[in-house]
């Protein structure tokens, strides 16, 4: 149950529209569901402000759409990543409405009420048109999230001006994410151009010697710009959850400093 649900029932108990026991009733269900095949965690709304997530990897169409369906049940749909062909047509001929995502390897069902919103705006930048998959699942993850998502393509060190050009929206982000792979040099210059977090995502894009993305890890671990955090390689759902827990953090901080 999402954070701000509890909340509201609360308020309805202590203003007395609503008795305890009706509170209970809402509140009985168990943290829990277990399924012959896995263990579903009701809580993690209530502890992290979003429901889990499904990896679609290791997972039969069948299960992930009985996962998927407990998750519904509850209104607050859900998010099921690197889901290939197979699952995604699953998945969207038992779900209406939900949103499938061939680059993103996605499949997205809004939940009935809003994910509560971020505060200010995350830019996702590529490096080049081949680190575009890993962009488009940090996208939607952000977006389902409860953010405000900006993108700015093939923007690469190969060109370097082209970075330059983007000043106006690395000034308008909150944080930015920088997906590259080759020689994963573009986070370096991201993070010596604003002063906003820079989350670099390495790619598997690029020649033998890129061992599959582990020189762009290397390199951006080593990053000469102070302050760039480094996620897995192709992990843009990683990248996009650490981005929203810094705009909702920056948005409770917003809400404390008005007395929220």
């Amino acid at each position: 149950m999402i954070r701000d649900r509890v909340l509201a029932l609360l308020r309805q108990v202590a203003d007395g529209t609503l008795a305890p026991d009706g509170a209970l009733d809402a509140l009985s269900a168990a943290p829990t569901e277990s399924l012959p095949f896995a263990s579903i965690d009701h809580h993690r709304a209530l502890r992290q402000g979003y429901p889990e997530v499904v990896y679609a990897p290791g997972k039969s169409a069948e299960q992930i759409v009985a996962i998927a369906e407990r998750l519904a049940a509850r209104g607050e749909g859900f998010l099921v990543t690197r889901a290939d062909a197979e699952r995604r047509s699953a998945i969207g001929a038992r779900f209406s409405g939900v949103e499938l995502d061939a680059s993103a390897r996605t499949a997205y069902l809004a939940p009935e009420r809003p994910a509560p919103a971020g505060r200010g705006r995350i830019l996702i930048v590529t490096a080049g048109t081949s680190d575009g998959g890993v962009a488009d699942e940090a996208a939607v993850t952000a977006r389902a999230l409860g953010n405000d998502v900006a993108r700015a393509n093939d923007v690469g060190v190969a060109g370097l001006h082209r970075i330059l050009e983007q000043g106006s929206a690395l000034r308008r982000a909150s944080v930015v994410i920088v997906v590259a792979g080759m020689d994963g040099a573009l986070p370096s210059v991201v993070g010596g151009l604003v002063a906003v977090p820079v989350i670099a995502v390495p790619t598997s894009v690029g020649y033998g010697a890129s061992f599959g993305g582990v020189a762009a890890l290397l390199a951006m671990l080593n990053s000469c710009a102070a302050g760039v955090t480094v996620v897995n390689v192709d992990n843009g759902f990683g990248a996009a959850v650490a981005a929203s827990r810094i705009t909702h953090a920056y948005a409770e901080c917003a809400g404390d400093a008005n007395g929220k």
